[in-house]
């Protein structure tokens, strides 16, 4: 079996160096570059194509026979199977971790030379499509986008081209996901630049957007044409609904605050019991189904909710929301249904993905700054606080002003809003409202709740050249093991024979436990070193001087290089927690390499 299993996977690799050997006689890097480009737009928007139908169909048969006005009991069950299957999946199918999968793009970026795993192409859209088909109240986007970005890394691995193309791939197939997605292939060029942090030089520009037009043309052609929401722009925006705009957008800003707070300490809950996975599961699988139980609105993903606020005009049209619902036949009570469940879906969110489940923060996002306008705009009418404010206009505001506020992606926000439903006519109050959200929060969390993460290690990828640079320069690669260490114990005629044959200027000093407790310092002995007479005399403690100063194994490279600036050090010794030497860190190595990977970085 295995010489079999060798003999395929080796004719394999022949088609594809042979492939490559024609493609490099006939198709210029460049082209084909475009080339994949294009295929990575196909095959995401058949993975989102594929993920919406499959949660679709769950969903009908799961529903279908649910009465628009009674309590579904069933409500409490249904999450609580899909989150267990999905855990069962993951566990026992994938056996890797799968959850945050616009975090995990931007680690593969930042620290893995943009490789993603080969099940990520897949995996993620079997776990959603069973977790949100099932009730878990999460998002599509951030597993289609992690699905686009492993075709587009697996397809530059494949092909074995170089890191920088690699990471272009990458972007292209997050662009793509989330044109694929909403047909909107301007709001997918922007996410790659505001989100993942993709630098759109001239020589990047081209094939992200070939992806994107391509995954939003497919896209047309499963779904329609038509854009996602039916918006007709009743009510143009007028100049005095500045001071309500401006507002609005420093309450969604206040309300991102309370998802980013709300999210991380129910994250930090939840990995408390990560040592009961049981546990876990039946605590965030019994919360979650307790919350879609009372709110409904909150199973699966909730943009048919948003539909009602974004198309409807009357009450009647409104408390359509409230189906299912205990709050069912009571008009006067929907304002205070739709802030309750505003201010739930984090918590239904969180309870989704901390118990096993497998979504993602976008589509909550936009849920909960839909509800928010309709929640803000429909009070500022009820107390008739000045000029009258539509409702509907409001909720496409909400929408844009939270991905501001909870993704630091005010561009992405914008042309999502208006590409989403074709209301192009709303672009100023979009810009006043997103840019209100973001200052607001900007205040409080200088990261998105994808990147927070990662700039807490110092792992994270930005615009800042410098900084983008040191995050991709790993502490591993620059070390050198290749050291000889000697006891303090040792004699000074045994030291001399470890220097003569030693190809390095630092010698470590090691006790039987592999501490660094000093280091010898050549220059500083050399007028003792032809003194033989001295041989048996000294001890290596007696030579030995403490370093210039220690780095840890996980001390970002930024660290590293204020230390070697600050001490002006030749090389400086690495250790572990425990204070054991792990290797050392050569000050001209760090400069070749920071100064090879900027000139790579800058090159169109």
């Amino acid at each position: 079996m295995d010489i079999l299993e060798n003999s395929s996977t080796s004719k394999h690799l022949g088609i594809i160096e042979r492939f490559d050997k024609w493609r490099s006689d006939f198709i210029s890097d460049k082209q084909f570059v475009y080339i994949l480009a294009f295929c990575v737009g196909f095959l995401a928007s058949v993975a989102a194509y594929v993920l919406h139908t499959m949660i679709r169909e769950i969903e009908a048969l799961l529903t279908s026979g649910f009465k628009i006005t009674n309590v579904n009991w069933l409500y409490l069950l249904y999450p609580v199977i899909g989150i267990w299957l999905t855990s069962l999946f993951i566990k026992y199918v994938v056996r890797d971790s799968i959850s945050h999968g616009i975090t995990r793009v931007l680690y593969a970026l930042a620290t893995n030379k943009s490789k993603i795993k080969g099940h990520n192409t897949w995996s993620s859209i079997v776990a959603s499509a069973i977790t949100i088909g099932f009730g878990g109240s999460v998002g599509t986007e951030a597993p289609i986008v992690l699905t686009g970005s492993a075709i587009g890394s697996n397809l530059g691995k494949l092909f074995k081209l170089e890191d920088r193309t690699l990471m272009l791939l990458v972007g292209c197939g997050g662009a793509a996901a989330v044109s694929g997605i909403f047909k909107a292939p301007i709001a997918g060029l922007v996410f790659t630049l505001e989100i993942l942090m993709v630098d759109l030089t001239m020589a990047s520009l081209l094939p992200i957007l070939i992806a994107t037009v391509t995954a939003t043309c497919f896209s047309y052609l499963f779904t329609g044409t038509s854009p996602m929401y039916a918006f007709h722009v009743d009510y143009e925006w007028q100049l005095n609904r500045i001071p309500a705009t401006i507002l609005f957008g420093v309450f969604c800003g206040f309300l991102s605050l309370y998802f980013i707070r709300v999210m991380t300490w129910c994250e930090n809950c939840f990995g408390k019991l990560s040592k009961y996975p049981y546990t876990k599961l039946l605590v965030g699988a019994l919360m979650l189904s307790s919350l879609i139980f009372l709110f409904p609105s909150l199973y699966g993903e909730g943009y048919n909710c948003l539909r009602v606020f974004i198309e409807g005009k009357t009450i009647e049209e409104w408390q359509t929301v409230m189906r299912g619902s205990l709050f069912s036949g009571h008009s006067q009570l929907l304002v205070l249904y739709v802030g309750l469940v505003m201010m739930t879906k984090v918590f239904a969110t969180s309870a989704t993905n901390g118990s096993g489940g497998c979504g993602g923060t976008f589509a909550p996002t936009l849920f909960i700054g839909g509800f928010a306008g309709f929640f803000f705009s429909r009070i500022w009418n009820m107390q008739l606080i000045g000029l009258y404010v539509p409702e509907k206009n409001f909720a496409l505001y909400g929408m844009a002003a939270l991905m501001s506020g909870v993704m630091h992606a005010p561009l992405t926000g914008i042309f999502l809003i208006a590409e989403l439903t074709g209301g192009y006519q709303l672009f100023i109050p979009l810009l006043i409202v997103s840019i209100s959200s973001y200052l607001t929060i900007n205040l409080f969390e200088h990261h998105s709740i994808y990147a927070m993460r990662l700039a807490r290690q110092g792992k994270l990828l930005t615009h800042h050249t410098d900084r983008s640079v040191l995050t991709l320069m790993t502490m591993d690669k620059m070390l050198d093991r290749s050291y000889t260490p000697v006891h303090p114990d040792m004699d000074m005629g045994k030291l001399i024979q470890v220097i003569s044959g030693s190809y390095t200027d630092y010698v470590p000093v090691l006790n039987d436990s592999g501490v660094l407790v000093g280091e010898i310092d050549i220059v500083k002995i050399r007028h003792v070193l032809f003194r033989t007479e001295l041989y048996h005399r000294f001890i290596v403690s007696q030579l030995m001087t403490p370093p210039l100063a220690t780095l840890g194994v996980n001390d970002p490279m930024k660290d590293v290089m204020k230390v070697f600036e600050k001490t002006g050090a030749i090389a400086l010794p690495v250790v572990d927690v425990n204070n054991c030497l792990v290797g050392y860190i050569s000050r001209v190595k760090l400069f070749d390499n920071y100064r090879k990977l900027v000139a790579d970085y800058s090159t169109e």
